[in-house]
């Protein structure tokens, strides 16, 4: 019986950041693949108060939440830390990444947005989130922990495929080079790390289904 197991949806970009973490510290874990339609009965168990994904289940004890499992990851398996080891720029870390959560908001408005007037107004927005992330918490680094991926670069990974896809989408580009051009650098850098690169959804399955995901959730609002 594995040690660690891991419950997960192929396309969540949550599950992925579990995923990244856990091949940067070389742990071992079996991986589930749930059906959200008919969530098996572990995961239920595991995560009784969301019943959603990601899971982690670590000697048997279960841990939820894509975040606390990162920081649970890097306490847990000290090699290769996560986090900086200076409280401050630790709790730089921690500002940045509650940030990225506070304007989720933002993200959705933008994912599902109709017309070009709405779509334009929300482009806007999000479009000023990036930039405050480019300019405050990136800077001139080549990843948000300097030289090599840490914490902040996984949690805002989604930014470099997930979101570049949705832009295929709902036929928008926000993140583009002349706007936003570190930023736009810093995508092209963490896609080519080895352990990103190689643990990403596939483009073409990936773009299927966020069409399919937006279309539903356009439908379940009567206003549009």
């Amino acid at each position: 019986m594995a040690e660690v197991k891991l419950y997960g949806f192929w396309p969540s970009p949550f599950l992925h950041r579990v995923i990244w973490a856990l091949k940067i510290k070389g742990v071992d874990y079996e991986y589930i693949e749930e059906d959200l339609s008919n969530k098996s009965e572990q995961l239920l168990k595991y995560n009784p108060v969301y019943k959603k994904i990601p899971v982690l289940v670590h000697g048997g004890k279960p841990i939820a939440e894509s975040l606390i499992i990162l920081e649970y990851i890097d306490e847990t398996w000290p090699e290769n830390p996560l986090l900086p080891t200076d409280p401050y720029e630790r709790a730089m870390a921690r500002f940045w990444i509650q940030y990225g959560v506070d304007k989720g908001s933002v993200f959705r408005a933008l994912f599902t947005s109709t017309g070009e007037e709405e779509r334009e107004k929300a482009a806007k927005e999000f479009w000023e989130v990036l930039k405050t992330i480019e300019e405050k918490a990136l800077g001139d680094k080549q990843f948000f922990g300097g030289d090599t991926i840490n914490l902040l670069d996984i949690s805002f990974g989604m930014i470099a495929y997930w979101f570049k896809t949705m832009e295929e989408v709902i036929g928008v580009k926000v993140l583009e080079p002349k706007s936003l051009p570190r930023l736009c650098q810093w995508a092209e850098n963490f896609m080519q790390v080895a352990v990103i690169k190689e643990n990403v959804p596939d483009h073409d399955k990936l773009l299927a289904y966020i069409k399919g995901m937006r279309n539903k959730m356009l439908a379940a609002q009567p206003n549009k």
